[in-house]
Formats: C-alpha cells, sequence, structure tokens
C-alpha cells in the first residue's frame, strides 16, 4: 500500500536536499532548545521557502527543536540544522539557559516534546 490510500499525496524530499547536503548546524542545538521567531523573521516570513516559513510560522509561539522535528515530520538532526541556519541568520532566536532562572524543566515542556518524539 502506498501513502496515497490515506487521501494524502505524500511528498518527501531526501534530508540532503533540505540541508544542502549538511549533516551539522553551526549552532549545538539540543533537542530540548526553545526556538521563537524574531522580529526580523516575522518581516522575512513572506518571502522565505517553504521549509524556512514553515519552521518560523510554528516558532512564532515557542517551540521545541524536537517539535519543530515532530510537526514538519522530519529527522531531528535535519531540524537542527535548518533551525540553526534561521539562528545564524537572525531569524529565530534559542532561549538558552542564561536567559532563564536556574531550576527545574518545565513539566509541560518535558510532556511537548515527549509528545513530538512519540509522533515520530
Amino acid at each position: 500500500m502506498s501513502d496515497h490510500a490515506s487521501g494524502e499525496t505524500a511528498f518527501r524530499v531526501r534530508p540532503y536536499l533540505l540541508t544542502g547536503g549538511r549533516t551539522r548546524s553551526t549552532v549545538d542545538l539540543p533537542m530540548e532548545a526553545l526556538v521563537r521567531t524574531t522580529p526580523e523573521g516575522h518581516a522575512a516570513l513572506a518571502a522565505a521557502g517553504l521549509e524556512r516559513h514553515r519552521i518560523m510560522s510554528l516558532c512564532v509561539d515557542q517551540q521545541s527543536v524536537a517539535e519543530v522535528s515532530a510537526h514538519l515530520k522530519i529527522h531531528l538532526q535535519v531540524a537542527r540544522v535548518l533551525v540553526g541556519d534561521l539562528i545564524d541568520e537572525g531569524l529565530v532566536a534559542v532561549q538558552t539557559a542564561n536567559n532563564q532562572p536556574s531550576q527545574r524543566p518545565d513539566l509541560q515542556l518535558l510532556e511537548r516534546v515527549l509528545d513530538g518524539l512519540q509522533a515520530l
């Protein structure tokens, strides 16, 4: 049976095409890193390519890298590379531990990450 049996047209792009053959990002992103679209990202949204547009649209509401991976149905490492590119360009920003008070991880965030990983 093909993916077409569900009524959806499955359009799959090889991961290396999305990342230009790169397997690593210039930014070290743990899967739980929280990402949000910057004002520059909002301004660039209309002109962004498909995957970049999808990531920036999704990250209007803060998302973890794992959630981006799950929502876009792309491999976690591909999500890291694509999100890293957007960070390098200032279109999304990552929430770092330095920006957060020292505390236990947010339970809701951990549940969202788990849900995203289970969706993979």
